[in-house]
């Protein structure tokens, strides 16, 4: 605390997915006049069980910011684990700090998660002046949210999209969306060929030394998960998150959308495709959405070899779905955190913490996950999503999972997309149908199916695919739920259009898979 002054106008806390340089807070010229905090908590690191690459990441990036702003010229304090750790949780560290310094205000940017925003707004410090501000991060004011949306009701999410698009002026040609549509997914469902793999480009992966927060964690005792990095490859300055931002505008935006939703066995040059990685930083605040989105719509206007195919996919994905999911956490919290409308009961298999399971795709999708904190949408939504939905995990052991296993996971982007997207918990809020598939969806889009233990073009034999029956008795047990749903009704036509012995021998694989799902 060297340094530091013993009184000050006012307190401001900075969280650590608020990052953002380019706050208003940091354009005054009151520098001397407020003690900005940044702080390591135990609250931070317990409240789910978080992959170790995580926790550093987010710890390494406060630091990085923390010593930015001193640079800048302000005063911060910032607090690691041994300095924090006599507190129970963060208003009993900002009640003290307010009295040590002799705060006439305390201020604080508005909390993305729930918790965080309930626990702040609960505090009684006497006689000081509590303001909360924006965190001039996202492009839709968080006062405007249910101009768009409605609590606990459906609203399709490109029709969300397609008014962002218009009123930021996003790949538009006046009135008309750029290419002459709005939507270019039928075009984003390629497969990676065998000849396409060796032209995935190297990530650009960084060396951050981490070391001393691994001890740190280690000391304090805090539970982790996945393989630690003492050299972390993510980015935690806000000058690393340009260099990503621009790798990706560069070598991966010419065929991101054409292979967005490719899967293949990962491996040290190929885990990432051609997907941006900016989610972290992003998500932390060193970037900031609009940024992103200029950056690849002028990489798109300057690369001949972009079509409006590739970047409209991947401004749908930050403009559009990043911005709807938020809004659909807030409208709908905290009631959101509690939906189960299939009332999906089971344990989360072991084999999701270590990933020694016989089933090829979910094996790769864990595996890189526990090696790297990361793994794309698709294999979220399709493989370990698709996997819970089928088996009726409970969605709260499915959210803690997706919370702590990725390093962009904050609960107001993870749990719609978990509870919502992937296990049709919330009934229909974010998604029209469940997004159930069979072995053959896996096999169309990945390399997966290949060397694997089960044999996905069989239904009922002892080796067949376990999600081939997962998925008929998935849908059979749901018919009550999802048999007049114009979306999938097709789906039972093709089931009752089978003869009543491979039924039975379907819905039978399925029964032993559920009863032994410990070893698949």
């Amino acid at each position: 605390m060297s340094g530091l002054n013993s009184k000050y106008q006012g307190l401001r806390l900075i969280l650590g997915d608020q990052l953002n340089a380019k706050h208003s807070w940091f354009s005054q010229e009151n520098k001397n006049e407020y003690l900005y905090v940044i702080a390591e908590l135990q609250q931070e690191t317990d409240y789910t069980n978080h992959h170790i690459q995580k926790v550093c990441a987010f710890f390494k990036a406060m630091e990085n910011f923390a010593k930015a702003l001193t640079k800048a010229g302000y005063h911060v304090l910032h607090l690691t684990l041994d300095d924090t750790k006599q507190y129970d949780d963060l208003p009993a560290l900002v009640t003290h700090l307010c009295k040590k310094f002799q705060v006439e205000s305390f201020e604080y940017q508005r909390p993305d998660e729930y918790r965080l925003l309930k626990q702040l707004g609960g505090l009684s410090l006497d006689n000081l002046q509590l303001r909360t501000v924006d965190t001039e991060h996202f492009l839709v004011p968080f006062e405007e949210l249910d101009t768009y949306l409605k609590p606990a009701k459906h609203t399709t999410m490109e029709f969300f999209y397609r008014k962002l698009r218009r009123r930021f002026n996003v790949l538009m040609d006046e009135d008309e969306p750029v290419g002459g549509q709005w939507n270019f997914d039928s075009q984003n469902r390629n497969k990676l060929k065998k000849a396409d793999l060796d032209s995935i480009p190297e990530p650009l992966c960084f060396a951050n030394n981490v070391s001393d927060i691994i001890d740190r964690l280690e000391r304090h005792q805090i539970n982790t998960i996945g393989k630690a990095q003492p050299l972390l490859i993510w980015p935690t300055t806000r000058t690393q998150a340009q260099e990503l931002l621009s790798f990706f505008c560069d070598h991966l935006l010419p065929l991101f959308g054409q292979f967005q939703d490719a899967m293949t066995c990962h491996s040290e040059h190929k885990w990432t495709l051609y997907h941006s990685r900016l989610s972290f930083a992003i998500n932390a605040k060193m970037l900031s959405p609009k940024q992103v989105i200029d950056a690849a719509i002028a990489a798109y206007q300057e690369n001949s070899n972009i079509d409006i195919a590739q970047v409209e996919g991947f401004v749908r994905q930050i403009l559009g779905w990043r911005e709807y999911i938020r809004a659909v956490y807030w409208l709908n919290m905290p009631d959101y955190s509690h939906k189960n409308y299939l009332l999906a009961q089971r344990k989360l298999p072991e084999y999701f913490w270590h990933g020694k399971t016989k089933m090829r795709c979910l094996s790769e999708a864990i595996n890189q996950s526990l090696e790297y904190a990361y793994a794309h949408h698709i294999q979220r939504l399709m493989v370990t999503g698709n996997f819970c939905l089928l088996t009726g995990i409970d969605p709260n052991q499915v959210d803690d999972w997706y919370l702590g296993i990725y390093i962009d996971a904050i609960e107001w982007v993870e749990m719609p997309n978990t509870r919502g997207m992937t296990q049709f918990a919330d009934h229909g809020i974010v998604a029209t149908k469940p997004y159930a598939a069979s072995g053959n969806y896996i096999h169309k889009m990945s390399d997966y199916c290949r060397d694997c233990h089960y044999d996905v073009k069989q239904k009922s034999t002892d080796n067949a695919c376990p999600l081939n029956s997962l998925y008929w008795h998935f849908m059979v047990r749901h018919e009550d739920k999802f048999g007049k749903n114009h979306r999938i009704g097709m789906i039972y036509r093709n089931w009752y259009k089978q003869d009543e012995q491979t039924q039975q021998a379907t819905l039978r694989r399925a029964d032993w898979c559920l009863n032994n799902i410990e070893s698949l």
